[in-house]
């Protein structure tokens, strides 16, 4: 297993994350693609978790928001790949660049059915569940000092 992290939007790790995304949230979710494929994705950095066959098994990605705080987004692990812990490694890897990067805290919005996973990683809720993309959702925090 590896993780390789981008910004740039023409590398083969974007185009596999992108996958996992669509593969993820466009068909499986029904997300729609002007949602998923947003404004920000040359503005964050892009991580895939690779299998040591070279196959992508799991994506997420950070997007800066100022004040020292990253927020995660777009977290998906294909599903012939979960329950491995595979989520768990790529979040540690992009909580690693986040501190690395002297970012303070992490924050993210979390669909209900993960909220348990991000709880277990030191993931705290705050405020009201909100809908995204029709999905209900949670903001969760983390503070990496």
């Amino acid at each position: 297993m590896h993780v390789i992290h981008t910004k740039d939007t023409q590398s083969r790790t974007y185009a596999d994350a992108l996958a996992i995304r669509k593969e993820v949230f466009i068909k499986e979710q029904e997300v729609p693609v002007e949602r998923e494929i947003d404004e920000n994705e040359q503005q964050a950095i892009h991580f895939v978790l690779y299998n040591d066959q070279n196959e992508p098994l799991a994506t997420v990605r950070l997007l800066p928001s100022g004040n020292n705080i990253v927020k995660v987004q777009r977290m998906a692990v294909v599903k012939q790949a979960r329950n491995r812990h595979y989520g768990k490694v790529i979040m540690q890897e992009a909580e690693n660049y986040a501190s690395n990067h002297d970012y303070q805290k992490m924050t993210l919005g979390a669909q209900i059915s993960a909220r348990n996973f991000y709880q277990n990683l030191g993931y705290q809720e705050e405020g009201d569940f909100f809908l995204d993309a029709g999905i209900e959702h949670i903001t969760m925090t983390k503070s990496l000092f």
